[in-house]
């Protein structure tokens, strides 16, 4: 059954056919243009992702590595009285004309002067550096007392 005649229809296929008679193809040099800037802000676009890409990866590496924290303060240790870090000096006695073995005697050095040094506060020590030097009154190892004189 033919369709009845409908007038905007009619129109329609008249704009169609007078478009499609004055169609013509873009010129060479318009589209080469094109693709050169779809080229260009496709690089971009790479290059941009790329950066972001390293960048994101060295600041997870930067925090996940371990590394001095730039922000901690030093241990603070109180200072020793100045009667304790002066050692009384040894009195050095003129060489004796006695046989000495060639064995070292521990703590002494090859000129018979004891290497011994006294104690660092804050430290324990033991064994045959906590034992008083000759002339020295005696020390004690145990941590000085904050507790008044009785």
């Amino acid at each position: 059954m033919p369709e009845p005649h409908d007038l905007l229809r009619s129109l329609f296929q008249e704009a169609a056919s007078t478009g499609q008679a004055r169609a013509r193809y873009a010129p060479v040099s318009l589209v080469t243009r094109r693709g050169e800037r779809m080229r260009r802000r496709r690089i971009a676009s790479l290059a941009v992702g790329a950066c972001l890409v390293f960048a994101g990866t060295g600041a997870a590496a930067a925090a996940l590595l371990p590394g001095t924290p730039g922000t901690s303060v030093p241990a603070v240790t109180p200072s020793p009285s100045k009667s304790t870090l002066t050692p009384t000096p040894v009195p050095t006695s003129p060489r004796s004309t006695s046989t000495r073995t060639g064995a070292p005697v521990p703590g002494e050095s090859s000129t018979g002067v004891p290497t011994t040094s006294p104690p660092r506060t804050g430290q324990h020590t033991s064994g045959a550096s906590s034992t008083p030097t000759v002339g020295a009154p005696p020390r004690s190892t145990d941590p000085p007392s904050t507790a008044p004189p009785r």
